[in-house]
């Protein structure tokens, strides 16, 4: 399903990742631990297509995405969705707005179909009218999520989504995406420095230890 070979990044002769390779089956839910600066976060925005490298290739369901480190596919069109830590959702939009943002192209029922089975699907039906500050942090990353699924990506890329949390709803929230992302089928990579954390979400855990990737 996701195919990354040799990865190489520098960044002003600082070597950060020198041969990381990861291969993913579909389905797969991957945690990539590391310390600040390990290099964790460069290699999610290289398979995502925000960041070129100096060698490496990267390749999702048999297509050739980067190679070489360059990208021959620009990174809105991977078909590869991003959550973030601090959530990312547009203040003065609704739940709905949010969460149908890139599925604007669709028809009007069409769309409100999808909301309702993607808000079903996290936990957060009847909300899509409130706007993100009525919204717990917990509830604002299950939007910022359900927003990432809307376009249906074939991998989804999660860098510390839960790092803002307390430790209480942080735990909870953990288990809950998980159960979210396997119910939906969707093969995922979460970047995390939480060892704790990358056990509970993932089926396999990485760390980066000394610019490679190591399989635990």
């Amino acid at each position: 399903m996701l195919s990354v070979n040799n990865l190489k990044i520098s960044f002003d002769d600082n070597h950060v990742l020198d041969g990381f390779n990861l291969n993913l089956e579909s389905g797969d839910i991957f945690a990539l631990l590391g310390e600040s600066g390990s290099g964790k976060s460069s290699a999610l925005r290289f398979i995502a297509g925000l960041e070129e490298a100096q060698l490496g290739s990267v390749a999702l369901d048999g297509n050739s995405l980067s190679d070489e480190g360059n990208h021959s596919v620009n990174a809105e069109l991977r078909e590869i969705g991003m959550v973030f830590q601090d959530y990312a959702l547009f203040p003065h939009m609704t739940v709905f707005q949010n969460i149908s943002f890139g599925i604007d192209y669709l028809a009007k029922k069409e769309k409100i179909d999808k909301v309702d089975k993607l808000l079903d699907l996290i936990g957060l039906k009847g909300i899509e009218k409130k706007y993100p500050h009525q919204l717990s942090g917990g509830e604002q990353q299950r939007v910022s999520l359900a927003r990432s699924l809307a376009t249906s990506p074939k991998l989804l890329l999660l860098d510390e989504p839960f790092s803002s949390l307390d430790k209480s709803n942080r735990d909870q929230l953990v288990k809950e995406v998980r159960e979210i992302l396997k119910s939906a089928g969707v093969t995922s990579i979460l970047v995390t420095h939480n060892e704790a954390e990358a056990e509970v979400f993932a089926d396999k855990v990485g760390v980066i230890n000394k610019k490679r990737l190591i399989i635990k």
